[in-house]
């Protein structure tokens, strides 16, 4: 993968990415503009989009010595004060330990919970997302290797995010303009959401021999009856159900796996060559890192010769990569 291949910053406009389109069953290969998505939609397709919206979950703050500390929040303990975050640095923390971020906002470390992660709380004085959005900063995923922009809190967030929660973007939506979405609409193409928020282990590498050791993280997720009976709908029509990433893939197979008896909790449903999709037909995805749990699920969709073939033409192509990269359309 050549680095240079990786996008720090995002294209100019959202919907002037490249679009690779794949075809599963030739292998063939398109080169389009993403705005140009639309010509694959027929009237009577369904479009599924996540509404997970990013909260500005990293911060920077001190101890009471002055000594600086990092505090990126991943995981909702089930109060709003409580999370689990990672901590730079780790060692030399101890439990009891206040970090300020400014005079009336900080957290203090509950219990260190090892491989660098610890439970905080916040304070009271005001409501958490409140002060995360006065104090915080955008959560840019750690290959990017860059400090985080004004630009990044409207860039690193899908036109159409609404539910806050997440800590790392659906990146397949973040190409979509609401021109893109009202052309679609015109066409006679409906659009459904999901909730689903995007945690950390999305970046999580596998350090495993066999992909089936591997423990896939788990996310909250939310969907209503009526995205579910538009599915049916749809596919009871003939229509093709197109999911936008693969928080959105993850989200719906899960719950048509367990036969849509549970619309809300922790999704942990783990996509890997030889899964049979029961409710994706179509598959837009940006393209990943190496050894994750993403690629896979990309290789169980498209095939794995499939996805190889795309990834090295992508990179001979001199396409862009991960989060404020390109993307791919598999039909």
């Amino acid at each position: 993968m050549p680095q240079e291949l990786i996008a720090k910053y995002p294209s100019e406009e959202r919907s002037g990415s490249n679009l690779l389109v794949l075809d599963k069953n030739t292998g063939n290969i398109d080169k389009r503009k993403f705005h140009q998505i639309t010509d694959y939609f027929s009237k009577g397709d369904l479009l599924l989009l996540n509404d997970t919206k990013v909260f500005p979950s990293r911060f920077f703050g001190k101890k009471e010595t002055g000594a600086k500390i990092e505090i990126m929040v991943i995981d909702n303990l089930g109060s709003e004060r409580d999370w689990t975050a990672l901590s730079r640095p780790y060692k030399r923390l101890k439990e009891g330990a206040v970090i300020n971020f400014s005079e009336n906002f900080n957290c203090e470390i509950i219990e260190k919970l090892g491989e660098g992660k610890v439970w905080v709380r916040f304070n009271e004085a005001r409501e958490f997302f409140a002060q995360a959005e006065d104090y915080g900063h955008v959560p840019l995923p750690p290959y990017l290797k860059r400090a985080d922009e004004e630009s990044d809190k409207e860039r690193y967030q899908t036109v159409y995010a609404l539910n806050k929660g997440a800590v790392a973007a659906p990146t397949a939506g973040l190409h979509f303009t609401l021109d893109t979405l009202k052309a679609l609409k015109e066409k006679g193409v409906n659009s459904a959401y999901i909730t689903l928020h995007t945690g950390y282990g999305t970046f999580a590498p596998m350090e495993v021999e066999d992909i089936r050791d591997f423990k896939i993280h788990s996310e909250y997720f939310k969907i209503s009856s009526s995205t579910v009976d538009l599915i049916r709908e749809t596919k009871k029509a003939g229509g093709k159900v197109f999911s936008v990433g693969t928080t959105t893939t993850r989200t719906v197979e899960y719950v048509f796996k367990n036969k849509c008896k549970v619309l809300e909790g922790k999704c942990d449903l783990y996509i890997y060559p030889g899964y049979k999709f029961e409710v994706v037909d179509r598959l837009l995805t940006n393209f990943h890192l190496p050894k994750t749990s993403l690629i896979l699920l990309v290789s169980a969709f498209a095939g794995h010769d499939n996805t190889m073939n795309a990834y090295k033409w992508a990179i001979e192509n001199r396409f862009r990569f991960y989060s404020y990269g390109d993307s791919m359309l598999i039909i």
